[in-house]
């Protein structure tokens, strides 16, 4: 269990931060890069919740959860030091991955295939799931940055990968089940 008696602790001051290993890193490192922006990605869906029903919602809130395990796992590095730590770091595992092609296979059984590409908006709701998806993108290529440099849990990146195309296509369901896609028209303003 976390427990947070004091919010500011004065230790970054310098510009560095503990990964949860203990192991101090500047502020701007890319695993740092990458796992702040899982956290930016679930405040963007917690905006997005705003305008969710329940259903959308209660799987929103796993997700939110879920990103709060994938910070957790890359802000610890080393994958080949988990059986010798104190505490079991918490990993992204296959089942997560697997939740969401479920649950994108039972949303697109509903919709009509694409046409053309479609431009983010329609509804509300869709405009914010679209920020998701893009938010989820850039924080896959920040996973795939880092994962060039040092050890990087693989379902960490299939997570990302998977979440992006979760938010597409919840972002066609709000959009009245696609109808209100609002479609790209190739050169229409030239």
């Amino acid at each position: 269990m976390v427990v947070l008696n004091k919010i500011y602790t004065r230790t970054g001051d310098k510009g560095s931060t503990a990964l949860g290993n203990g192991d101090r890193v500047a502020k701007h490192d890319a695993r740092v890069n990458a796992y702040g922006t899982s956290d930016e990605l679930n405040s963007t869906v917690g905006v997005a919740r705003l305008h969710a029903d329940g259903a959308t919602d209660a799987l929103l809130s796993a997700i939110q959860n879920d990103l709060f395990d994938l910070g957790a796992d890359l802000c610890r590095p080393d994958l080949a030091g988990d059986a010798e730590a104190e505490y079991p770091p918490l990993r992204m595992v296959e089942a997560q991955v697997i939740r969401l092609e479920s649950e994108i296979d039972t949303m697109n059984a509903n919709l009509q295939p694409l046409r053309s590409f479609i431009l983010p908006g329609g509804s509300a709701f869709s405009a914010h799931l679209h920020i998701c998806r893009t938010v989820a993108r850039r924080a896959e290529r920040l996973a795939t940055e880092l994962a060039e440099v040092a050890e990087v849990n693989p379902h960490v990146v299939k997570y990302l990968n998977r979440l992006s195309d979760w938010f597409f296509v919840a972002a066609r369901v709000a959009n009245n089940n696609g109808t209100d896609d609002v479609l790209w028209v190739p050169g229409a303003n030239r």
